[in-house]
């Protein structure tokens, strides 16, 4: 079995198993207490801030360990825009951002407060000049992510830090994906981080707090932590998790660089394997070993199904699996195609034979997938007015819609059109997508009765 979502979470390194072994013993009394337990216990911790604060580059007292990334993202923001509120009740964020980041501007939102969704290029990058724009009189923060979960791109963090602190408004970074990898550059004033992402325990995350930025802790106040983090701090897992990261970053070097050329490989090959896929995400500026891209005609949950039973563990970001009836954010923002989407993240230690053999069994999973769903019944096309043709896809679920739109363009003459009718929410992102990757024009949407109507013109 080959474990390729790293990016979700990361094996747990070596050296975090030894640490956290290791501190069982000696890190489970209370380091508030000056006995000689109490005392052990906060050496360890000490330690283990000393040690995180040194990767992350940033004085170990204004770094704390939060029960996880998504605590830290929230006390991070919270903190931050209340500790600002003479400042203003504006906040900005990239289209692009976790999950976590986006929930808060949701509720900061519901509070009251404003919120700028900064656009993304197709690539997944926003511009640093889009936060120079949204910046305003009343913003009391700004958020970018040092790079995206879904699509590996990399942010102009350090620019757009300077935008920021020129204007006199911190920015937080959650570099939970790159912290791994190294240092995040740029004047920062707030950084969040998780553990499990570099192959640390999970239910470790990391906040900072740069001296100097105004900062009021939300929710009951709790002596632990500067008041940050409130509860019994899991020593034995805080050391392993600083201990991994030390021991990460010594590899990353080298291991960045045999990433890369397994990605590169995975880029190249998948197009020329499989017909009609898309391959998203900066070509260039991206972490080492994330690659994804989407498929054309299958549906992103059987593909991930079918993998799994050929042996490798992916993610997905398609609009298609069961949880989720709507578009990965992340994908509908960079207006790429989301259906039959599959990310590959390798962990540190995937071997080029393992990557090959992925190669290998790809072509027939989508082959497969894509046989048994098959092409619509000639029933769904009827003739319309002119030169038009309309495609009924109401009522059925992505890739089927595109399937069909990809089944009668050729039924029309060049400078014809087809309306799709749809209501599932992937059409709004999949056909323009398809029209993109096929060289034909969309048109547009427009409301039809129980959904949508796509149109889209024949150029070739």
């Amino acid at each position: 079995m080959s474990y390729f979502d790293a990016a979700s979470a990361a094996p747990l390194h070596p050296v975090a198993r030894q640490a956290l072994l290791a501190s069982v013993d000696e890190g489970w009394a209370d380091p508030a207490r000056l006995y000689r337990e109490g005392r052990r216990a906060r050496m360890l911790l000490d330690a283990a801030r000393e040690a995180a604060a040194e990767a992350v580059g940033c004085r170990p007292d204004e770094l704390v360990f939060t029960p996880s990334g998504t605590r830290a993202v929230h006390s991070g923001i919270e903190g931050a825009l209340a500790g600002r509120r003479r400042a203003g009740r504006h906040l900005i964020v990239s289209a692009v951002e976790h999950s976590s980041v986006l929930h808060s501007a949701e509720a900061f939102e519901a509070a009251g407060g404003t919120v700028t969704r900064v656009p993304v290029s197709r690539t997944g990058a926003v511009d640093a000049e889009s936060y120079a724009a949204a910046l305003r009189p009343d913003t009391a923060l700004a958020c970018l992510q040092s790079a995206n979960h879904e699509v590996g791109t990399e942010q102009p963090v350090a620019e757009a830090a300077e935008v920021c602190r020129a204007a006199g408004v911190p920015l937080l970074v959650d570099a939970a994906q790159s912290l791994g990898w190294g240092p995040v550059e740029g004047g920062w004033s707030l950084l969040t981080a998780s553990a499990h992402k570099w192959g640390g325990p999970a239910g470790v995350g990391l906040l900072v707090v740069r001296k100097g930025v105004r900062f009021a802790p939300q929710g009951p106040l709790d002596e632990r932590e500067s008041g940050r983090a409130a509860g019994f701090p899991d020593i034995p897992a805080i050391v392993a998790a600083a201990a991994s990261l030390r021991a990460v970053r010594a590899e990353a070097a080298g291991e960045a660089a045999r990433l890369r050329e397994l990605t590169e490989r995975i880029r190249a090959r998948v197009p020329v394997l499989v017909p009609d896929v898309e391959v998203v995400g900066d070509p260039a500026r991206r972490l080492p070993g994330i690659v994804t891209f989407s498929c054309l005609y299958v549906d992103g949950e059987t593909v991930l199904h079918e993998l799994d039973r050929a042996g490798f563990s992916v993610s997905s970001g398609s609009s298609c699996t069961s949880s989720t009836l709507t578009p990965s954010h992340v994908l509908k923002a960079m207006g790429v195609l989301s259906e039959g989407n599959v990310r590959v993240s390798l962990p540190t230690g995937t071997t080029a034979e393992e990557v090959d053999r992925f190669l290998s069994v790809l072509p027939g999973v989508v082959a497969e997938v894509r046989e048994k769903l098959g092409a619509p019944a000639p029933r769904a096309a009827t003739a319309a007015s002119g030169d038009a043709l309309v495609v009924d896809a109401l009522g059925r679920r992505c890739p089927i819609p595109v399937i069909e739109l990809a089944k009668v363009i050729g039924d029309v003459p060049v400078g014809g059109t087809v309306r799709v009718l749809s209501d599932d929410e992937a059409a709004r992102l999949d056909i323009p997508a398809w029209c993109e990757m096929r060289g034909q024009r969309y048109e547009g949407e427009e409301p039809a009765e129980g959904g949508s109507a796509f149109l889209v013109r024949r150029l070739s």
